[in-house]
């Protein structure tokens, strides 16, 4: 995996190119991470490294105690989140380095991920796509899960059922978006295509 930041996902907008077409993208606010550790086969029996996004009060309620140490051991602020990114150069870096989104460049193809929206609970129909029971007046299986179990034996559900549950907020990478703008002064990315979750969810880039 290649070195990226994280960012917070804006919106959606269009934009037109020269020719006159109308191209659909995704503003995200990113950056700048700072680099809060270091990790090498040595100590941890991996090369990566770890950063930082979104500066936080030392006071902060949601900061834990061994938290705010391991950002204090650095010398850092504490930040909401954390993420590690694996490389075999970590002789590149060093604790405390700033990364913003001029790892970019306009023209890249790189991949987002992050969390696709929630949809709450939801039925078999909808989540596996299951068919309906008949709609007359009569009938008491219109939307309803129907038989479970197998009678009395073996008188249990069998593991890997199909049944009503929560949809949506999974991992999701989107892979190749054209970055079409960046703004440096505001920490702005503007790329082709659409990027999981709503505004304001959190999301990590790299380049492909």
């Amino acid at each position: 995996m290649s070195i990226g930041i994280l960012g917070n996902k804006i919106g959606m907008t269009q934009i037109f190119d020269k020719k006159g077409e109308i191209i659909p993208v995704t503003v995200i606010q990113s950056g700048p991470c700072y680099i809060t550790q270091i990790k090498s086969n040595e100590n941890c029996g991996y090369n990566a490294i770890q950063l930082g996004y979104k500066e936080m009060k030392p006071s902060h309620r949601k900061i834990k105690k061994p938290n705010l140490g391991h950002f204090m051991k650095s010398g850092l602020p504490p930040f909401q989140y954390v993420k590690e990114y694996r490389t075999n150069q970590i002789e590149k870096y060093e604790v405390g380095q700033q990364l913003s989104i001029e790892l970019f460049e306009i023209g890249q193809q790189i991949n987002i991920t992050g969390l696709t929206i929630g949809k709450g609970n939801t039925s078999n129909i909808k989540r596996n796509n299951f068919g309906r029971g008949p709609m007359s007046h009569g009938s008491k299986h219109h939307r309803l899960q129907g038989s479970l179990g197998a009678g009395s034996t073996p008188g249990r559900v069998f593991p890997g059922k199909k049944m009503p549950g929560r949809v949506g907020t999974t991992k999701c990478t989107i892979k190749n978006l054209e970055i079409i703008d960046i703004n440096t002064s505001k920490n702005l990315i503007v790329v082709r295509g659409c990027v999981p979750g709503k505004a304001g969810n959190l999301i990590s880039m790299n380049i492909n």
